[in-house]
């Protein structure tokens, strides 16, 4: 009997920029970790404004220029409360996504159902280098920056970001994976 996978979602704004290219560096580290296999993960957005785009051409062209796959064949989609129930973690970019989020959970307000049972935290969490956040009314300090608005250089600052909180989802992952044992 094969187990279940753990699975994973990163969410950003419109599912173009930060959370595709998180997904893209999770999976190569996941992979290179020995638990792709064992670990899902995908990607949405809170906005439904991206709705069928792909990636960003610029985080295209940083993921490749960094050796990682470009997220070919994505297409952007938005976050549902049924994302959040078959989901162990989430990880929102910003401190706003993970209210949005939040609220999904609680079925206060955006359709949400009481009772989903994902692990929702902010993904810069995980960058031993980060601020450590008490109360969510920190959260802001751990927001991936949106490179959106920016030229090329926000994107290698968003994937700067991105790598350096790796790891420490993986062990994190990792961590849940053994308890389930």
């Amino acid at each position: 009997m094969t187990a279940e996978p753990y699975r994973v979602m990163t969410v950003c704004t419109g599912n173009i920029c930060r959370s595709p290219m998180a997904e893209v560096v999770l999976r190569d580290r996941l992979e290179a970790a020995g638990l792709g296999d064992r670990v899902v993960v995908d990607s949405t957005g809170v906005s439904d404004e991206e709705h069928g785009n792909p990636v960003d051409p610029r985080a295209r062209r940083v993921l490749a220029a960094h050796g990682y796959p470009t997220g070919e064949g994505h297409r952007a989609r938005q976050v549902t409360p049924e994302d959040l129930a078959d989901h162990d973690l989430v990880l929102p970019m910003t401190a706003q996504h993970a209210r949005r989020l939040r609220r999904l959970v609680t079925g206060a307000g955006d359709g949400g159902r009481p009772g989903a049972t994902a692990e929702i935290r902010m993904y810069r969490s995980f960058d031993p280098a980060a601020p450590v956040v008490e109360r969510d009314v920190d959260e802001h300090l751990l927001d991936v920056d949106d490179p959106w608005y920016g030229d090329q250089d926000g994107f290698e600052t968003t994937l700067a970001e991105v790598e350096a909180a790796a790891d420490g989802v993986v062990a994190h992952v990792r961590a849940r994976l053994e308890a389930r044992v």
